[in-house]
């Protein structure tokens, strides 16, 4: 977590490293992916450092370039995380910090997260 005047392209290999393995499948052969395959990201985190870093963990930057790419080729893949992250914003709580302690702030959003999953089991089942 940083602050919110934190700059995308500054945190975004800290995050990438931050995710934990993938465990696929049994049965697979060959041995299981440590890491995701592709990083979708948009004109924020567009930086050489940045897709240096990315291809040195071997993982493809998805990202779109400042001045040539549109931004509607993202859309695609990007709705996930807005959905996402509106889903959060129904909790006042996650949508406006104010928890000075990180710690609190991350039992928030598990909780929320929780609520989430726990609508859609409801829905679903």
């Amino acid at each position: 977590m940083t602050s919110a005047n934190t700059h995308d392209a500054r945190v975004i290999i800290d995050l990438v490293d931050a995710v934990r393995p993938i465990v696929g499948p049994r049965g697979r052969p060959g041995r299981p992916r440590r890491r995701p395959a592709k990083l979708h990201a948009d004109k924020a985190s567009d930086a050489r450092r940045v897709r240096d870093a990315l291809r040195a963990r071997h993982i493809t930057p998805r990202i779109a370039r400042r001045g040539v790419e549109s931004r509607e080729r993202l859309g695609r893949h990007r709705w996930v995380v807005e959905r996402t992250v509106a889903w959060l914003h129904r909790f006042r709580r996650l949508r406006v910090r104010d928890a000075r302690r990180a710690d609190i702030h991350r039992a928030f959003l598990t909780l929320g997260c929780a609520l989430i999953c726990r609508d859609a089991i409801d829905r679903f089942c």
